[in-house]
């Protein structure tokens, strides 16, 4: 059933505070940022026929087979610690979250927006009319949080100088080292929240996502891995610079992120290992790197945006092309399992679905992930509330820079909060 609305943005908002009257939901919109590979401008998912959750051990196994036996809309998460299933590797930092590792559904009812064309699947006549009459209460008040972190600005920067030390053993190249922000016992309006959090920062890869009392409030401007038709797409970011209001500063900085050699060394070193990823699932010959280095502008920051390419090999499966991929480039660093052995000494808490990625297989056999960063995690049972940040260690970072790059990519979250977290 497809209809046409003339404020789409009304139905949009509707349509979000009646998926949280369900279980289970999931949205992702796209904010209107249209790239060669959008498919849809918003994904409204919710109700849950039948779902799958698992933690590292089988999990992708256990993803194959579900995704085998419901070829239609399938959507859910993938934690990063999933890397533990992949490699010999381990996970034993602090996890107050007690998110699994992987979660996926069929949804019940889905919408999909393209312009001002609105689709619906199950339940067609009764959905659109019960999102047109429905009338969403708006909270306008945030109870005060104050936000913990795990390393203070000084273990910070002490901590990246002795991950330098590797770099410069020849251990790793590159690495992408991330503390986390958290309170506890708090009480939080989730999508409240998000509503805020997409205000201040829309982004291509905005995602809300809610099942079993727990939520994934989620900003992220970067696409991990999509699927058109044979062709597979990877899009890592790495280079990072700050916004200005001032147009004429504001095309300065984006003049520095271009050129600016640390920022261009940690994009191609991932690239790099993408490129190596994506060999593993593609035909011989067809990785290629479309774009490098291109500068996307966002509400809070210019980020630099590399996009790697491949012809998927037909006797690999979907989710099997995932796992070669999994977890991406962008958030482990080169070589990537000794980046992530480091990281598991280094940080203080475990990633779970920061650093993971949400997304959808949809029933004509594409997909599409993107990577959970810039995203608010929390479990209203243990009311915990979560947010990760991380930057990227080289050679030449500057451990002070690093930790205020960190604070940079936050300033989003603090500001849904009013908190102003300068520690």
């Amino acid at each position: 059933m497809i209809i046409k609305t003339e404020n789409i943005n009304s139905f949009k908002q509707k349509a979000l505070h009646w998926a949280l009257t369900f279980d289970t939901c999931c949205y992702m919109d796209s904010h209107d940022f249209i790239t060669p590979y959008s498919k849809f401008d918003t994904i409204i998912a919710v109700g849950r026929k039948t779902s799958v959750k698992a933690n590292a051990g089988n999990a992708f196994k256990q993803l194959a087979a579900f995704r085998a036996a419901n070829t239609g809309w399938v959507m859910g998460f993938l934690g990063y610690d999933l890397k533990n299933e992949i490699e010999a590797l381990q996970s034993q930092n602090t996890d107050h979250l007690s998110f699994p590792d992987l979660y996926f559904f069929v949804p019940q009812i889905i919408a999909t927006i393209k312009g001002d064309a609105v689709e619906i699947t199950g339940n067609d006549t009764d959905s659109w009319q019960e999102i047109e009459n429905f009338d969403p209460v708006l909270n306008t008040n945030l109870n005060p949080v104050s936000f913990q972190q795990r390393f203070t600005r000084d273990e910070y920067t002490d901590t990246v100088e002795q991950i330098k030390s590797h770099i410069v053993r020849g251990d790793i190249y590159v690495t992408n080292f991330c503390q986390e922000f958290f309170s506890e016992h708090t009480e939080i309006d989730p999508l409240h929240v998000y509503n805020k959090l997409r205000a201040i920062s829309p982004t291509p890869f905005s995602s809300f996502f809610k099942w079993d009392g727990n939520y994934i409030i989620c900003a992220s401007p970067e696409r991990f891995l999509a699927k058109r038709g044979n062709k597979i797409i990877s899009q890592p970011i790495k280079g990072t610079a700050r916004r200005d209001n001032n147009a004429a500063v504001d095309q300065n900085l984006i003049n520095e992120l271009r050129n600016h050699p640390k920022e261009l060394q940690e994009n191609v070193m991932i690239v790099d290992l993408v490129r190596n990823d994506l060999t593993r699932s593609a035909v011989p010959g067809t990785v290629e790197t479309e774009e490098l280095y291109g500068i996307q502008s966002f509400a809070q920051v210019h980020q630099m945006v590399s996009t790697v390419v491949c012809d998927k090999r037909e006797d690999l499966s979907d989710v099997e092309a995932i796992k070669k991929t999994f977890p991406m480039g962008s958030m482990t660093g080169a070589p990537k399992v000794s980046a992530m052995t480091l990281m598991e000494h280094y940080e203080r808490s475990k990633r779970g679905a920061y650093s993971g990625a949400i997304g959808y297989f949809s029933p004509d056999g594409d997909f599409d992930f993107n990577v959970v960063i810039r995203s608010l995690l929390y479990n209203s049972v243990s009311k915990y509330l979560s947010f990760h940040v991380g930057s990227a260690i080289t050679y030449h970072a500057d451990a002070e820079k690093e930790y205020e790059e960190c604070l940079l990519k936050a300033k989003a979250i603090f500001e849904v909060f009013d908190t102003d977290k300068q520690a």
